[in-house]
């Protein structure tokens, strides 16, 4: 079992700055891979960035040059995400995955004013 906490959404204006964070219950070296994910409302979750256990990310085009996947230390995960724009508007997940099993943290709003 893998507990997530996420922290850091917020409201920023367009072109501003964020850095959201997850923290896992376990060393993230022993989780698979880390990603964020969001969500609109309606929508299914769709991938943002992921990073895995050897330090590979990808990233997904809508943010690429904008966003970047990181980890912070043996336990934390970030998603530093710069130029944000009004369509990054959304409901960000943490997720971690180990082996066959995914788990997810309870989300953070982000919400960028035009």
């Amino acid at each position: 079992q893998v507990q997530l906490v996420e922290s850091g959404g917020g409201l920023v204006q367009a072109g501003g700055s964020l850095r959201l964070t997850c923290a896992a219950s376990i060393t993230i070296f022993r989780i698979d891979s880390m990603g964020w994910y969001r969500q609109y409302p309606g929508k299914q979750r769709e991938l943002v960035a992921a990073i895995s256990s050897g330090g590979s990310t990808v990233v997904a085009d809508s943010v690429k040059g904008r966003f970047t996947i990181s980890r912070d230390n043996a336990k934390t995960v970030s998603l530093q995400m710069d130029s944000l724009k009004p369509e990054d508007t959304a409901v960000y997940y943490c997720c971690a995955r180990r082996s066959v099993d995914s788990y997810w943290g309870q989300g953070t709003q982000v919400t960028v004013s035009s």
